[in-house]
């Protein structure tokens, strides 16, 4: 099922995010975490994407043993910052073959060594050529805060709308943490025109490490509330987990109370976090 139909249905949509192993020897351990998430019965899951495409074939293998074996859409994530025209046409033919029609469209990161595809630049590149390759329900990456590479709000916002026009169905957000950002930049995006549905994406937080490394990575500001949680209860990885799912939770019942029906949730691979914010939100969702 396409995901633009999924975020056109009454009510509040639940989607679930997974990565894939980085090689192949952890494949086995990594499915069996995603099929217990897809266990969950989200409205739908992505599964991500590594850097220069080498996991491009657990991706598509992860994505299509959830479809089949628990009739969960999944949204196979495609970056091009590192990958050549032959390999992105290469994974729209197998994501094809595997019954996968839902494609979330990204830049990606800068691999560490610095190699970048001379025939991608931009995630909007990428979109372009998806949509005359094939008919293909596609999303695409939103920065509320601003993309850390972008010197100004308003100009991330340019580029956002772009992307949009190139053919875009749906868009996700990266994590934050206080809600008022991302109030604020749905205004600005309806504003600049931007009238797709936008999935509010929530990172539970459940460690410390897992909070420096993300803030590193996106830029994300994070509230001093959730600073002096993570102070207290940092120290005791029970406590900090059940903190992060509280947390996460809170920020997903005040996103729907004030009439945001698309939540995502980036689970990084654990079912009992996953299933303690459903079971939080059970009489709610």
């Amino acid at each position: 099922m396409r995901i633009s139909e999924i975020l056109q249905k009454d009510g509040i949509t639940f989607s679930l995010e997974v990565f894939p192993p980085k090689t192949s020897d952890k494949y086995t351990e990594i499915a069996a975490a995603a099929k217990k998430i897809a266990a969950l019965r989200p409205d739908f899951m992505s599964v991500t994407y590594g850097a220069g495409g080498g996991t491009g074939d657990f991706t598509a293998g992860i994505a299509e043993e959830i479809q089949r074996q628990f009739s969960v859409p999944t949204l196979a994530h495609l970056t091009c910052v590192s990958s050549s025209r032959d390999h992105v046409h290469r994974m729209l033919e197998t994501y094809r073959e595997k019954g996968i029609e839902n494609i979330l469209a990204l830049r990606g990161d800068v691999p560490a060594d610095g190699k970048i595809s001379t025939d991608y630049r931009y995630a909007v590149e990428l979109i372009r050529e998806i949509r005359e390759q094939g008919d293909f329900c596609l999303g695409g990456a939103c920065y509320p805060e601003g993309h850390i590479e972008c010197a100004h709000k308003r100009e991330d916002l340019i580029h956002l709308k772009e992307k949009v026009d190139a053919g875009l169905d749906f868009i996700t957000t990266q994590m934050f943490f206080n809600n008022d950002v991302f109030y604020n930049f749905l205004y600005r995006a309806r504003e600049a025109g931007i009238m797709i549905p936008v999935v509010a994406g929530i990172m539970p937080i459940t460690n410390p490490k897992q909070l420096s490394r993300s803030v590193a990575m996106s830029g994300t500001d994070v509230p001093q509330r959730f600073r002096a949680i993570v102070d207290f209860f940092g120290s005791s990885a029970p406590a900090m987990k059940q903190a992060g799912i509280v947390y996460a939770t809170e920020q997903i019942i005040d996103l729907i109370a004030n009439g945001i029906r698309h939540i995502h949730v980036y689970t990084m691979n654990k079912p009992d976090v996953a299933a303690g914010i459903m079971q939080n939100l059970s009489e709610i969702l």
